[in-house]
Parts: structure tokens; sequence; C-alpha cells
């Protein structure tokens, strides 16, 4: 079962994580996660743990009780939500300056003319 731990500590390490849930159960592994350029903690993570009763058990036990100073958030992992389209922003929209068909949902006109003022 794949665990997510939330409201960890910043300065929590991937030793710290796997030793919490270790007293719990087997522990395949623990991840805290971290920004990609600063290298610095997001404050959460995740654990795997092979064994779903041991990993029911470590997230009752774990949830809600405090952690080197934070109340942790414990629970089963989610799989992250698919998006539906592939680059530009939220609704599709692709900007454009020229009239071409860049507007949402491909209707022509989409950002300035070149003609358009301010």
């Amino acid at each position: 079962m794949d665990i997510y731990v939330g409201n960890l500590s910043y300065k929590t390490t991937d030793d710290d994580l796997r030793e919490l849930f270790a007293a719990h159960g087997e522990v395949t592994s623990a991840r805290v996660v971290t920004d990609r350029i600063s290298g610095q903690s997001k404050g959460f993570g995740f654990v795997e743990m092979p064994d779903r009763e041991a990993a029911q058990k470590a997230i009752d036990a774990i949830n809600g009780n405090e952690f080197q100073g934070r109340a942790l958030r414990v629970n089963e992992s989610q799989p992250k939500p698919r998006e539906e389209r592939r680059g530009g922003d939220h609704r599709g929209f692709r900007g454009g300056n020229r009239g071409d068909r860049g507007g949402f949902r491909g209707e022509r006109g989409g950002g300035r003319d070149r003609d358009d003022r301010w």
C-alpha cells in the first residue's frame, strides 16, 4: 500500500520517515518530496508498505499524532488525476496574435488581432 504523509516538518528526512513507519511493519520505501531546484522539502512524502493490514494499522496509529513538532496527516495515497488536455492553460486557451485558430476550443480569434488596440 502506498501511504501519503502530509504536514511533515521541513527537516524530516527519508530515514526519519522510514523509522516512523518501520515500528508498524516492513517498509519498502520512504520518500520526502523535495523541490527539484532548491532541494527543500515540500512538507509531504510517501511510504510504501507491502502488507496492507500493517499499513492500515500504521495509518491509524500515526494519523493526527505529532512528529517533529507537527501533527501529521496520514492516509492511503490516491492516484494523481490525469490531465485531459496537454499544454496551454487549464481552459484550453492557446492565445495567438494573428487571428489564428487559437481561441477557446479551437474557435477563431484567440488572443489579439493585429488591428486591436489596448
